[in-house]
């Protein structure tokens, strides 16, 4: 639904706002990757309820992240689960854009809008969610700990001011 949109109306308008000749060189969103670490990696029912949690709000399963190699400090060991993620790809992207653009952050209390200064220098866009409680899907009676995300909205923009158009047109909400 979301991709149909974007396709039929956004592209030409994109197209004509970056001057672009080809519709082919107009920039695309490729995936979202949706991360959630872990900070308390003793207790394994908080990992349950994270990869639950983010299942639901997904809609898709999570994959059980572990470290790559060992930290003393951090009383880390190599393969140790320490978090989730979820890698979503044409329409489940734009529907997880589309709800997050227009359910969750407009619930996030004092929202003023993103910076547009967490762009990669490639077009790709990164936000970080303090908690899940603002996804409708999830309740706060099945939680175990509130737990924040990482959102990356991978395009494939050449430079910022590219993927900035594209993630406006889509309805992102920058700081102006």
């Amino acid at each position: 639904m979301e991709r149909e949109r974007f396709l039929t109306e956004l592209v030409p308008a994109i197209r004509k706002e970056l001057g672009l000749d080809n519709v082919m060189q107009v920039p695309r969103l490729k995936k979202i990757v949706v991360n959630m670490g872990v900070k308390e990696k003793d207790n394994p029912k908080i990992l349950e309820g994270a990869a639950a949690n983010l299942a639901r709000m997904t809609g898709q399963r999570p994959i059980i992240t572990k470290a790559r190699q060992s930290i003393s400090d951090f009383k880390l060991t190599k393969g140790e689960p320490i978090g989730c993620k979820v890698t979503l790809r044409r329409d489940r992207a734009y529907e997880f854009l589309y709800k997050l653009v227009n359910v969750v952050l407009p619930g996030i209390r004092d929202f003023r809008g993103l910076s547009a200064g967490s762009f990669d220098g490639r077009g790709n866009y990164t936000l970080g969610l303090a908690e899940q409680l603002s996804f409708p899907e999830v309740s706060y009676d099945e939680t175990a700990a509130t737990q924040g995300m990482d959102i990356t909205i991978v395009t494939s923009a050449r430079t910022d001011q590219e993927g900035y158009a594209l993630l406006k047109a889509l309805g992102v909400p920058f700081k102006d």
